[in-house]
């Protein structure tokens, strides 16, 4: 078999390069194929096997391309989010749905939904944010769910305790359906907007505002939700009486979630944008864009808790390698002796889910996990910088958590130099 013809093309605003895939691809199995060839690059299937509609992926599977929608650097990616969600700022930029879409009879066979590996529990929508409002106090809710296709106008949706979650039980107490509306195809910054942890009163949408710095325009759906101007939107609802299997299905960290009853969805509209341009988004399961959504808007909980103990951090990150969510890297400007283990300590109850911290000076490189383990090899002495911390809370993703309990053993790492002795620490190549 010929691999795939491909062509690359500098037309996207920030002049990154675009694979383009020109041959017929089928939907199941191959495309996923296809695009864990390109991890980092933004790929288009243009020719997909029996839908009109093209594909693209990777749109925000860097923290480059991510820093580059939010208008910021990639060390500056934390502190703009933190700044949006300090400062959602209200929309006033609307159109209607009948001017901007065109109205199709709901048939989810119609768009390149993917099969993702030979044991999911069939098509996967990954890349779809729904939107929905609380019964009761009428707070909109945007946040990103992966949802298995049943049929051509039913998904079952996974489901996590937060807001939707909330939104749901409240629904099923008062004994009505939920109204959603799901966006599919947005830009970088509102897709991270979208998987903020904000207060359940606050809309995501204000946050993706800040982001636009106030021209964020938004969608007047039928259903009376307010959505950006995707590609796709889907109109239906939640069925608060009504579950189905959901799974399996890869996650974060590239090995399979469990199968559970979940919430089913049945649609009733189904938009397309008026525009030669329209493309649906794929989000790789366990890929780069998967674990960086999911991933960055932790990293300013991480933050905010280390201030509070350590006011001299510098910064945070989810390393890749950690699936940006079991390990984390945090810069401090140290001040006193025991500085380190006091973030090491923060850092972990910040984010319930972190397994290992690496804690190290201002003169090392978080973004560079040469220079991560340059500290950890000159600066770490094992029976004095290593806490473990054993039957810990741990992440329901951690393969190796207890299955009885949850549990994990926790590890933090302070690489940083003593302050006792700096000059056995000085970098010569810096100092030169």
């Amino acid at each position: 078999m010929k691999g795939p013809k491909n062509k690359k093309s500098d037309t996207m605003a920030e002049e990154r390069e675009i694979i383009k895939i020109e041959k017929e691809v089928d939907p199941v199995y191959e495309a996923a194929k296809i695009l864990r060839q390109y991890p980092k690059d933004t790929v288009i299937l243009e020719n997909v096997k029996g839908c009109d509609i093209p594909i693209v992926s990777g749109i925000c599977n860097t923290r480059e391309k991510i820093a580059d929608s939010l208008g910021c650097q990639v060390d500056e990616i934390t502190f703009k989010i933190i700044d949006g969600m300090n400062n959602p700022t209200p929309v006033k930029n609307f159109v209607e749905i009948r001017d901007e879409y065109q109205s199709k009879r709901v048939d989810l066979a119609k768009i390149p939904i993917l099969t993702h590996y030979k044991r999911d529990g069939g098509a996967y929508i990954t890349a779809g944010v729904v939107f929905a409002r609380d019964p009761e106090t009428g707070v909109q809710n945007a946040s990103i769910h992966r949802m298995l296709v049943l049929d051509k106008n039913r998904l079952a949706i996974r489901i996590v305790p937060r807001n939707l979650y909330t939104y749901v039980q409240k629904a099923r107490d008062m004994g009505k359906d939920l109204d959603i509306a799901i966006a599919i195809s947005m830009e970088p910054s509102i897709l991270l907007a979208c998987t903020t942890s904000i207060p359940i009163d606050v809309d995501e949408m204000e946050v993706a505002n800040r982001f636009k710095n106030g021209e964020l325009t938004l969608v007047n759906t039928k259903n009376g939700l307010k959505v950006p101007e995707a590609d796709i939107i889907l109109e239906g609802k939640i069925l608060v009486d009504e579950t189905a299997e959901e799974g399996p299905f890869v996650d974060l960290t590239d090995t399979y979630d469990l199968i559970r009853q979940e919430p089913v969805i049945k649609l009733s509209k189904m938009y397309f944008k008026k525009d030669e341009a329209l493309h649906y988004h794929a989000i790789l399961p366990a890929g780069f864009e998967h674990k960086l959504l999911q991933g960055l808007p932790q990293e300013p909980r991480i933050y905010n808790a280390v201030k509070n103990t350590v006011p001299t951090v510098q910064n945070v990150v989810l390393t890749e390698g950690g699936c940006c969510w079991l390990h984390a890297a945090v810069s401090i400007k140290k001040q006193t002796q025991g500085d380190g283990k006091n973030v090491i300590m923060s850092a972990l109850a910040a984010h319930p889910s972190l397994k290992h911290v690496v804690v190290v000076d201002e003169d090392v490189d978080i973004f560079d996990p040469q220079d991560i383990e340059y500290a950890i090899a000159t600066r770490v002495k094992g029976d004095d910088d290593i806490v473990i911390v054993p039957k810990a809370r741990g992440s329901s993703l951690d393969p190796v958590a207890s299955e009885v309990d949850g549990t994990t053993t926790k590890v933090g790492v302070d690489a940083t130099k003593s302050i006792l002795e700096p000059e056995k620490f000085e970098r010569v190549s810096f100092s030169e």
